[in-house]
């Protein structure tokens, strides 16, 4: 019996990137020593995605399949001495999901190959791992051209008797975002207090959710600006940007198993307050339609009227105007996550802040955190997140938490009551 030299796939064109509904074609090439009897040769090609319970373990806990078709490349018969080329062809299914990995689960697509042999011989098996980008046009998703704004009052004790009140409101100039696009961030803080503020800072929050035997929450901080704090009885406007860099889509659609999920997160350190705004990552970036001059949006700071402060503060310090600042910039923590693909150089990913259009290339993205890169192949080392992780108030340091984020119907909602409630 021949020994087997070479069994393996290769994908025409050595292509690894491929759309739904497209045709996927290659070869499966053996090469033999000797003659090779066999009674099957057949080729599959197989979607799924698979979720466990632990970090990096195969050994999924919860599974779907999306497609499994199979060729025969031959019937039963004896392979001679010499390589042997089989070509094939499949039709990727148009409601594939998007390719990912993460530490709990994976979308994973491949071309499997086997030769059956006789009884009581060893099997031959191969298999390639391709990739499929399903594009997020942001356009689909309803009002994603607005601003998003969401607003927080909260009322604290210092000095063991005084009291205040702290008004956060964050904006964000769309609700969806494209990798390379800056998220324009405009952030109102009113100090109606006589203590200053501990320093504000916004994150973008990555959120994967695993649903295993019970839902499984990854949440990471993407990148990270600080700015000063708020003086008393000072009304603040901070505006930055957060810089988008490469990250798995929102949204992976057809797939029940995995959901991808993005935050920007407001938060003032001293007294402790937070908003979130939840936003959409996608590849196709939003259509913006220039407003005419009657229809154009203009900034007008709000109108603040200083109040009186509490009774318990008055006798002391008398009557308080609000005055108008704006706060500085700290620091940035801009984790810069490098796309990967065959015959991509690192010149060939720039992220520019001037850089508001979807890149050429397929958007393969480096997982962030202590991960693997889920469009790479072979050995690759994890790289660890380059800034600390901030969670929304309710959840624990741990990536578990009690119940997941708002959803965007909630959030906006709630954002609605709380400006209400503060006219």
């Amino acid at each position: 019996m021949g020994k087997l030299q070479l069994f393996e796939i290769r994908l025409s064109e050595s292509r690894v990137v491929y759309s739904p509904g497209e045709p996927l074609a290659g070869t499966v090439t053996v090469r033999l020593s000797g003659s090779l009897p066999y009674r099957a040769i057949k080729v599959s090609c197989v979607g799924s995605c698979g979720v466990s319970n632990k970090v990096n373990d195969t050994a999924w806990t919860v599974e779907e399949q999306y497609f499994n078709s199979t060729l025969s490349l031959a019937d039963k018969g004896v392979l001679t001495a010499g390589e042997h080329t089989f070509p094939f062809q499949f039709l990727v299914p148009a409601s594939a999901p998007t390719s990912f990995e993460g530490p709990f689960g994976k979308v994973v697509h491949q071309v499997k190959a086997v030769i059956d042999t006789p009884r009581f011989a060893k099997d031959h098996k191969c298999n390639k791992v391709f990739y499929i980008l399903c594009p997020l046009n942001l356009n689909d998703i309803p009002d994603i051209e607005q601003p998003n704004t969401t607003s927080i009052t909260k009322k604290f004790s210092y000095k063991l008797v005084k009291s205040g009140n702290i008004v956060l409101t964050a904006t964000s100039d769309l609700k969806g975002y494209i990798v390379g696009q800056a998220i324009q961030l405009c952030t109102d803080i009113e100090n109606k207090s006589g203590r200053d503020t501990g320093t504000v800072a916004a994150s973008l929050l990555q959120k994967v959710a695993y649903k295993s035997k019970r839902w499984i929450y990854d949440l990471r901080t993407i990148a990270e600006v600080e700015g000063s704090g708020v003086k008393a009885w000072k009304h603040a406007e901070w505006k930055e940007q957060i810089l988008v860099p490469a990250l798995p889509q929102s949204m992976l659609q057809g797939c029940s198993l995995i959901h991808v999920d993005y935050y920007i997160q407001v938060s003032l350190k001293s007294p402790e307050v937070s908003v979130t705004l939840p936003i959409y990552i996608g590849n196709i970036a939003v259509n913006r339609v220039p407003l005419t001059p009657a229809r154009s949006v203009q900034h007008i700071p709000s109108v603040v009227v200083p109040s009186a402060p509490p009774e318990e503060e008055e006798a002391a310090s008398g009557y308080h105007p609000m005055d108008n600042v704006s706060i500085p910039t700290k620091s940035h923590s801009q984790l810069h996550t490098f796309s990967y693909a065959p015959g991509l150089s690192l010149q060939d990913v720039r992220l520019d802040s001037d850089q508001t259009a979807s890149p050429n290339h397929p958007t393969l993205c480096l997982a962030t955190g202590a991960t693997v890169p889920y469009y790479a192949e072979g050995t690759v080392v994890p790289v660890p997140t380059a800034s600390s992780l901030i969670l929304p108030p309710e959840y624990s340091t741990w990536g578990y938490p009690n119940e997941a984020p708002p959803s965007y119907e909630q959030s906006c909602s709630t954002a609605n009551s709380s400006l209400s409630n503060g006219n």
